[in-house]
């Protein structure tokens, strides 16, 4: 493993202890998309059915494990938790996330590296994972304002994308049998996503104000 996959694993984990800390400290998901956590976690328990065949590593094993019981707790919480599922900005988050599944599940049938079940799964995943923040961006820009601790998470959570990147340039010119371009495609789309987002943040951030995105 590389320094790139480590940052990208450890921003990773930090944009969700930052989730866990808004719902649990606050008792509120107030900013949150329940839409994007229900993608995401449909993203891990997808892509990590390797679990049951593959072992790597015991880091790589509890990093799975991890992302699939955090994401799983967090769409728990929204759903069900009697305090923070009343706040739950139903209203706002109203993007139609199942035309996300369905173009994923196709693109991932005709454009996959091997024509097997856990490989279609895993393209799927990877899919999936490139468009899954739409629902988040866009409750955030009917919103308006941001608060503090979700504008934290999805900082993190697009840094964690972005240093996956270098991560993937990295084991392309030292990996000469390295071949995940579906990977690398759908990272870059993702990133690209979270462009008008950095943007704003880093505004934000400079000025020391509140962030702000546009409607």
């Amino acid at each position: 493993m590389n320094i790139f996959r480590f940052l990208g694993d450890m921003t990773h984990l930090i944009s969700i202890l930052i989730l866990l800390l808004k719902i649990y400290a606050t008792k509120s998901c107030s900013g949150i998309s329940l839409k994007t956590q229900e993608l995401y976690a449909l993203v891990f328990l997808t892509r990590y059915l390797d679990l049951f065949t593959d072992f790597i590593s015991v880091y790589n094993t509890v990093m799975k494990l991890v992302f699939i019981a955090s994401s799983l707790a967090i769409v728990w919480c929204m759903r069900n938790h009697p305090l923070v599922r009343r706040s739950y900005d139903k209203q706002l988050d109203t993007f139609r996330h199942y035309f996300l599944l369905l173009a994923s599940f196709l693109l991932a049938l005709l454009l996959h590296e091997k024509f097997a079940f856990q490989e279609v799964l895993w393209a799927f995943s990877m899919y999936l994972e490139a468009v899954a923040i739409l629902p988040q961006l866009v409750l955030l820009q009917r919103s308006g304002n941001v608060d503090n601790l979700t504008g934290q998470y999805v900082f993190f959570l697009g840094a964690y994308r972005a240093f996956y990147i270098f991560n993937w340039i990295y084991r392309y010119f030292i990996d000469p049998h390295f071949t995940r371009w579906i990977a690398c495609v759908s990272g870059l789309v993702q990133t690209a996503l979270y462009a008008d987002f950095f943007y704003f943040y880093f505004i934000s951030w400079k000025n020391n104000a509140k962030l702000q995105l546009p409607a």
